[in-house]
């Protein structure tokens, strides 16, 4: 048995999709003695520790943890979420020391950061797994700058989440050898069901406007005006003081032209469970998604998946046999892809066989299988 020791670290105890997209690896990494090192509490903490690792609290300091990576620039270092940055990667690298791992895997690019720091004064290789993309939709250009800088330099390996995250860290970077792509895994705990009577479109993700709620039910309204019977159901609440967009996407659902048609449940922990209840999964994001886990969560489903052709769900649909893709941001694309499944069922049914077929690429085991050989790949120096 495979009994190397792994650390892993994230500043977030939080179920956002790159916390939840580990705890799925987790479960699949079986074998290895995994030790997860979180900058806070939350319920990470306990689906960390039913996926067989255990897991400790090294706190980090609001003033490090929850500095805004809009604020990071050269010119506006905020030098107190530094210097507090610096007296964790000191604490962090004397538990290291202590633990004395083979590994160390960072899962956000805060804690590769702070993490690889840690790593390299313990002496320990580290795998820095990017699952952001560095540009600048996402990231101010001098923050994107010194992450790659560090990406160069201090990881012994980096996984990235998918070819567009890739692209994203420098070629430097992509062109190492030590440089992987390597998807996110999943399985279903349930097997496709039979999709319910009625035409129900459903998106689901956080409530931040990246995540296209807005765009998403403007393009269903010009469908609900043709299809008075087809329904849309939002899923996912706001997680990183959004609250002013989720009240503003309550609004438009219950404007005249969509009241009655739209479900606004929130935060659903049962995904699964909610995709059973839809016709179609619609990924909505006006930035280029980094890979795109909800969509994987849709195909496993058995569901046509309506996603952007830029990013990460473009490299997981296939258009047209997996899924259909639109213009990225383009309500009226948006439209008539939706108007097309509702018009032709037997399209619904080609692409949801298509789904489940390209999801078992995704299979944990899989993954996992990548995963390891990164793992060897470093070990082995």
């Amino acid at each position: 048995m495979d009994r190397r020791r792994v650390v892993v670290l994230d500043h977030c105890a939080r179920l956002s999709g790159g916390e939840i997209a580990l705890a799925r690896l987790l479960n699949a990494l079986g074998g290895l003695d995994v030790h997860v090192i979180l900058g806070e509490d939350g319920p990470l903490a306990a689906r960390l520790e039913r996926a067989g690792a255990t897991v400790e609290i090294l706190p980090l300091a609001a003033s490090a943890g929850a500095v805004e990576r809009t604020r990071v620039t050269l010119r506006r270092m905020p030098w107190r979420s530094a210097a507090a940055t610096a007296d964790h990667v000191r604490l962090l690298s004397r538990r290291l020391r202590e633990l004395r791992p083979d590994v160390v895997h960072t899962n956000s690019l805060k804690s590769g950061v702070y993490g690889g720091l840690a790593a390299r004064l313990a002496g320990v290789p580290q795998v820095w797994h990017v699952r952001d993309r560095l540009a600048p939709d996402y990231l101010p250009g001098q923050a994107a700058t010194l992450i790659r800088a560090m990406l160069a330099v201090l990881p012994a390996a980096v996984v990235a989440n998918s070819r567009a995250t890739l692209a994203t860290l420098g070629r430097r970077v992509a062109a190492r050898p030590t440089s992987h792509v390597i998807y996110e895994a999943y399985r279903p705990a349930l097997p496709p069901v039979p999709r319910p009577d009625g035409f129900t479109v459903g998106l689901v993700g956080r409530m931040a406007p990246w995540k296209g709620q807005l765009l998403f039910l403007d393009a269903f309204a010009r469908l609900a005006a043709e299809a008075p019977d087809a329904r849309a159901v939002l899923i996912g609440s706001a997680m990183f003081g959004e609250d002013a967009y989720e009240a503003e996407v309550k609004r438009r659902a219950a404007d005249p032209d969509l009241d009655g048609k739209v479900a606004v449940l929130g935060f659903c922990d049962d995904v699964e469970a909610q995709l059973a209840r839809l016709s179609v999964l619609v990924h909505a994001s006006t930035i280029p998604e980094p890979f795109g886990q909800v969509v994987l969560e849709g195909l496993a489903a058995g569901l046509p998946v309506v996603a952007p052709d830029e990013g990460g769900p473009a490299e997981i649909i296939a258009d047209g046999r997996s899924g259909l893709l639109y213009r990225r941001g383009d309500i009226p694309a948006l439209h008539r892809a939706l108007r097309r499944l509702y018009l032709d069922p037997a399209l619904r049914d080609r692409i949801a066989a298509g789904a489940l077929v390209r999801a078992a690429d995704f299979a944990p085991e899989v993954i996992a299988g990548q995963v390891r050989a990164v793992y060897d790949q470093v070990t082995a120096r």
